[in-house]
C-alpha cells in the first residue's frame, strides 16, 4: 500500500457535522480516495508515466484503410480487421457518427462507405445500401469537407477542380504578410504543409476502379456545391473563393516561376520538422500526410526516412482479435500530469517513489530546443512540454501549466533540477500570453479569424486564439507559485476571462466538454488568486448549479458544441462530475450541498477496484468535427476532485516544493 501520509502535515481532526443521510458515503471517502489512488498507481508505466488510450470516431480506421492500399501494404488480415472496426460502428440509419450517442456525419459516413468498397465490400449489400442513403440524405459528397475531397482526389477517385487550392507557393509569403503559415494554426500548418505538396505532384496513386464513388454526388450536376459564392457579395468567403480560382487557373500553366523555389520551401520545411519528433506534429493527419509526400518526392516506402515515419505512425493502432482501431496520438505527458495532481491531493507523500519516478520522467521531456512558437516569440528561451513523448517543435501551453503544478509537489533529491526546470517553464507560459490577455495551446497571438474562411480552413480549427479553458490553466499554475491578483499578468488573464464569459455566468470549453469543464478550469484558476468571492465567479456557480442533477452529478453532452440550447445537458460521466465538483469546491466550499451531492455520486459510483466507468467522449480535438474520449479521465479526476472536497473539510495543509517571486520573472515583451 502507499504512504498517503504528506510530509510534515498535522492532520486535522475537525470535519464540518454532516446530516445523518450523508454520513454511509462520507465514511466510506477516505477508503475511496486511497482505493482511487491505488487504481491509479498500478496504471503507472514502468518508466515512471501514465499512458491511457486516446480513442476518437471512425474516421480513423476508414482513412488507415485507405492509407494502407496507397502505400502497397494492403494485406488482407490488416485490412479485415480494420473493416470489422469500421462496420461494428455503423448506426441503424446506416451512417457513421463521431461522437457516441450523437447523429450521423456525412463525412465520418462518406469515408466509411469509401473504406470499406476499398476492404471488397459489395456496394449493393444492405449495409452500403444504408449508408449511400444517408449519405444523400446528409447533402451527397459534393458537400464533405474539403480533406475528404482532397484524399479521394489523390487517388484519383474524384477530379481535382473538386478540391480547394493548396499551392506550396504559401510557404514563399513573408511572416508579415496578411496570410502566411505561421498565421495557421500548429496542427494547421503539419496538416497542411504536406498537401501542398501533394497537390502540386499530384501523384499518381490511382486505386481500383471498383472503388470509384460517383454513386456518393446526391447531384452529378452540383459536384463543386462546396464553392458555392457567399449571398454577402463582399466578405472573406467570396474572397477567398475568388483567390482558389485564381489559383487554379494558375496550376494549369506551363510555366510557374516560383514553383520549385516554393516546393524546395516546403520539402525542407517538411524534412526539418519530422526530426526531434515522434513523427510530423506527432498527430493523425499531419504524420499521414507526411508520409504520403515523402512517398510523393520519390521517398517510397521502404526509404529509411520514410521507414521510420511509417513506424512511427504505426504505434497508433491497437490490435485486438479481430479488430484494429486507431488513435488520434498519444498523451503520456498530459496523462502522467493529471495523475500526479490527482495523487498528490489524495495525500500520496511528496517523496514517494512512484511521484518520484514520474517527475524524473516529466524532467526529461522538457523541450529545451527551438521550435514553431518562436516565430511570433523570438526573444523567450524554450521551457515546455508538449503532449506526446516526443515533439520538440510544439511545446503547448496547457500541458506545460499543469506539468508544473504537478511538479511544485514532489520532493526529489535533485532540488536544483527540479528549480531550474520549474522557472524555465513559468518563463516560457508568461512570454506565450497573448496581447488580449490569454492564453492559447501552441502560438502566440495567433488568432486572425478571417483566415477561417479559405476554402481549406473547414476543420473548424484554422488559428489557435486566447481560449478561457487554457488561460485559467495558466492562470491557475501562476496563482499556486505565488503570482497575487495584483499582477499584470493575472489582471490580463482576468480582464480576457470576464470577456469570455457567457451571459449566464458559463465559460466555453475549448478542449474539454464543454461548459462544465470550461466554468471548473475557470473558477479553480481563480480560487488560486482569491477572486473566487468576486460578482462573476458566484454566477458561475450559479450556473454549474443550474445544471447539477438531482443524483448530484453531471453530465454534458457534445451536441453543447453544436446546439447551445444544449449545454450542461448530457449523460452523467464521472469525469464531468469531478470538474463540476472541482469548480463547486473552488467558489462554493465542501459545506455547500451541491458539493457534497456532486461528491457522494462519485462514491456511490466508484467500483470495487477504485475505478470508474464512463462511456461518453469528454475530451475535444476540433469543436464540431473531431473529439476524443482519454481512457485515464474517468480515473484521476475524480480522485482529484474527491481528495479535495476531503482536504478541504479538514483544512489540511499540502506539500510545496517552491514558490517564487514574480518580480524575478520577466512580462512578454510587447506588455
Amino acid at each position: 500500500m502507499a504512504s498517503f501520509v504528506r510530509m510534515g502535515e498535522e492532520r486535522s481532526t475537525t470535519v464540518a457535522p454532516m446530516p445523518a443521510l450523508q454520513q454511509d458515503w462520507a465514511q466510506r471517502l477516505p477508503e475511496s480516495i486511497e482505493r482511487g489512488a491505488e487504481h491509479l498507481l498500478s496504471l503507472q508505466a514502468a518508466d515512471g508515466y501514465w499512458q491511457g488510450e486516446l480513442e476518437a470516431d471512425s474516421t480513423l480506421e476508414s482513412d488507415y484503410i485507405y492509407y494502407l492500399f496507397v502505400l502497397g501494404k494492403a494485406d488482407a488480415v490488416r485490412i479485415s480487421k480494420l473493416a470489422n472496426y469500421v462496420r461494428s460502428k455503423q448506426l441503424a440509419d446506416g451512417g457513421w457518427n463521431i461522437y457516441p450517442g450523437g447523429p450521423s456525419e456525412l463525412n465520418a459516413t462518406c469515408k466509411a462507405y469509401f473504406a470499406l468498397k476499398l476492404a471488397g465490400d459489395d456496394p449493393n449489400s444492405p449495409q452500403l445500401t444504408a449508408a449511400r442513403g444517408m449519405i444523400h440524405r446528409l447533402g451527397g459528397l459534393e458537400h464533405t469537407n474539403s480533406y475528404v475531397r482532397f484524399y479521394l482526389a489523390l487517388v484519383g477517385a474524384v477530379g481535382w477542380e473538386l478540391v480547394p487550392a493548396i499551392p506550396p507557393e504559401l510557404m514563399l509569403l513573408p511572416n508579415w504578410f496578411f496570410i502566411n503559415i505561421y498565421e495557421m494554426s500548429s496542427w494547421t500548418r503539419g496538416i497542411v504543409i504536406p498537401m501542398a505538396i501533394l497537390s502540386a505532384i499530384r501523384p499518381d496513386w490511382r486505386l481500383p476502379e471498383h472503388a470509384r464513388i460517383d454513386e456518393l454526388f446526391k447531384n452529378p450536376a452540383r459536384r463543386a456545391a462546396a464553392f458555392d459564392w457567399s449571398e454577402k457579395l463582399v466578405s472573406w468567403k467570396n474572397f477567398f473563393l475568388a483567390l482558389d480560382r485564381v489559383f487554379k487557373v494558375y496550376e494549369k500553366f506551363p510555366w510557374k516561376p516560383f514553383r520549385q523555389r516554393a516546393l524546395r520551401q516546403a520539402k525542407h520545411w517538411v524534412l526539418a520538422h519530422i526530426e526531434r519528433t515522434a513523427g510530423l506534429a506527432a498527430i493523425y493527419p499531419a504524420m499521414m500526410n507526411s508520409i504520403f509526400a515523402l512517398m510523393a518526392m520519390g521517398l517510397g516506402p521502404d526509404d529509411p526516412l520514410t521507414r521510420r515515419e511509417i513506424q512511427e505512425f504505426s504505434r497508433f493502432e491497437i490490435e485486438e482479435l479481430d479488430t484494429i482501431r486507431l488513435q488520434p496520438c498519444v498523451s503520456p505527458v498530459w496523462d502522467s500530469c493529471i495523475a500526479m495532481v490527482a495523487l498528490e491531493e489524495a495525500g500520496v507523500a511528496p517523496d514517494h517513489p512512484a511521484l518520484v519516478k514520474a517527475a524524473e520522467w516529466i524532467l526529461s521531456k522538457q523541450i529545451l530546443g527551438p521550435g514553431d512558437w518562436q516565430v511570433k516569440n523570438r526573444d523567450a528561451e524554450p521551457g515546455g512540454w508538449a503532449f506526446e513523448f516526443r515533439n520538440d517543435h510544439y511545446p503547448d501551453v496547457d500541458d506545460t501549466a499543469f506539468v508544473l503544478m504537478a511538479l511544485q509537489r514532489v520532493k526529489i533529491p535533485d532540488e536544483k533540477r527540479m528549480e531550474a526546470a520549474i522557472r524555465r517553464g513559468i518563463q516560457w507560459l508568461l512570454s506565450m500570453q497573448n496581447r488580449d490577455g490569454g492564453w492559447g495551446a501552441f502560438d502566440r497571438d495567433n488568432s486572425r479569424r478571417y483566415i477561417c474562411n479559405i476554402p481549406f480552413a473547414d476543420h473548424n480549427a484554422m488559428i489557435d486564439p486566447s481560449t478561457a479553458d487554457v488561460t485559467a490553466r495558466v492562470l491557475e499554475c501562476l496563482g499556486r507559485f505565488g503570482w497575487p491578483a495584483q499582477h499584470p499578468a493575472v489582471q490580463g488573464a482576468v480582464k480576457f476571462l470576464l470577456q469570455d464569459q457567457c451571459e449566464d455566468g458559463s465559460w466555453f470549453g475549448r478542449w474539454g466538454v464543454n461548459y462544465v469543464y470550461g466554468t471548473s478550469g475557470v473558477l479553480r484558476s481563480l480560487e488560486t488568486v482569491s477572486l473566487t468571492a468576486q460578482n462573476y465567479c458566484q454566477r458561475a456557480v450559479e450556473w454549474l448549479k443550474s445544471v447539477q442533477k438531482a443524483d448530484g452529478s453531471f453530465g454534458e453532452s457534445l451536441r453543447s458544441y453544436h446546439l447551445e440550447s444544449s449545454k450542461g445537458q448530457g449523460n452523467s460521466t464521472a469525469s464531468q462530475t469531478a470538474w463540476g465538483l472541482i469548480g463547486l469546491l473552488a467558489a462554493a466550499g465542501p459545506g455547500d450541498l451541491a458539493s457534497s451531492k456532486a461528491a457522494e455520486y462519485l462514491v456511490t459510483q466508484q467500483n470495487e477496484d477504485g475505478s470508474w466507468d464512463e462511456e461518453d467522449f469528454t475530451g475535444t480535438g476540433f469543436p464540431c468535427v473531431f473529439y476524443l474520449k482519454y481512457h485515464l479521465y474517468r480515473n484521476s479526476f475524480p480522485v482529484y476532485a474527491l481528495a479535495r472536497f476531503h482536504n478541504q473539510s479538514r483544512q489540511a495543509e499540502e506539500f510545496c516544493a517552491c514558490k517564487f517571486r514574480p518580480e524575478e520573472f520577466r512580462l512578454r515583451s510587447g506588455f
